[in-house]
């Protein structure tokens, strides 16, 4: 299959993904879903690299940790996130990570006393606030200030973890292997949020659920990986961001979440200035530092 098939079927997985995510929210904490979700994809990990013949231990486990504290985070922070908001307006969130980066980048530059910082990522910066304004304002109510926050400060860690990410596969890190670490730590950060609050009693559409979301996001991880590797980075990008159309189909036909146009012209700035961002920093770094884009 080619990338640009590979990311359009990993962003409608990820999409679909959010739904269960949603639909399991009504029964389960984020932190028992984070738990769920990193049992699953331990487990494939575990299989498909025994089946290759290749090795889960690693000689860097502090790297592993930090990038997996924080991608964790990130992912507890969207799946709260999206157990309350309008499903699009959840995942439009979590996909800033690209404008948040774009701010690193600028605050890397001002830090070290670049003498040029690009105006046009400052623009892409402003650009995609405005879009988050635009999309917070019409869709949520006080009630769901503290899940919209959530969900814009899981995009600014999964910016961070994309960076962990890349120094991980400068160290010589596969990506299974990086996925695997990853899904260890939610599962420890699972099982802990669920030592203090308690287990919710499974059903058989919950379980079903639980499964469902494992499984997709662990195909669709793997899907998006090996578009990451064959394909063009900046059309991988632009392709991703498909998600937000597929999740804002989703939850028009199954939530009955709100249209407005302030939303809809919010999503399309955030994706603007997250394809801009994408392609300024893809021009602006070496070919062997860029990496997939991850889940978190």
């Amino acid at each position: 299959m080619s990338a640009p098939w590979l990311m359009v079927g990993a962003s409608f997985l990820f999409a679909t993904m959010g739904v269960c995510v949603k639909l399991a929210s009504a029964t389960y904490t984020a932190g028992e879903i984070v738990f769920y979700r990193g049992l699953v994809g331990a487990l494939v990990i575990t299989g498909l690299t025994r089946w290759r013949g290749g090795s889960l231990r690693t000689p860097v486990p502090a790297m592993h940790f930090w990038r997996s504290a924080v991608g964790v985070g990130s992912l507890m922070l969207w799946f709260y996130a999206i157990g309350a908001l309008p499903l699009a307006t959840a995942m439009t969130l979590n996909y800033m990570s690209s404008v948040w980066m774009a701010l690193f980048l600028i605050g890397g530059a001002v830090l070290l006393g670049s003498a040029r910082v690009d105006g046009r990522l400052v623009a892409a910066v402003l650009v995609g606030f405005a879009g988050v304004a635009l999309v917070l304002r019409p869709t949520i109510d006080d009630r769901q200030l503290w899940h919209g926050l959530a969900g814009l400060v899981s995009g600014m860690l999964a910016a961070l973890a994309y960076l962990q990410v890349t120094a991980l596969g400068r160290a010589g890190e596969p990506e299974s292997r990086i996925v695997f670490y990853f899904s260890l730590g939610s599962m420890v950060a699972g099982a802990a949020t669920m030592g203090v609050h308690g287990a919710s009693a499974h059903t058989a559409r919950g379980l079903a659920l639980l499964l469902a979301i494992g499984t997709l996001a662990t195909v669709a991880q793997m899907m998006m990986t090996r578009a990451y590797a064959i394909g063009r980075t900046l059309s991988n990008a632009s392709l991703q961001y498909l998600g937000i159309v597929f999740a804002f189909v989703y939850g028009v036909l199954l939530f009955d979440d709100p249209v407005t146009w302030m939303a809809l012209a919010g999503m399309a700035l955030i994706v603007a200035a997250g394809i801009t961002a994408t392609l300024l920093r893809a021009r602006a770094t070496p070919p062997d530092a860029r990496g997939p884009a991850t889940e978190s």
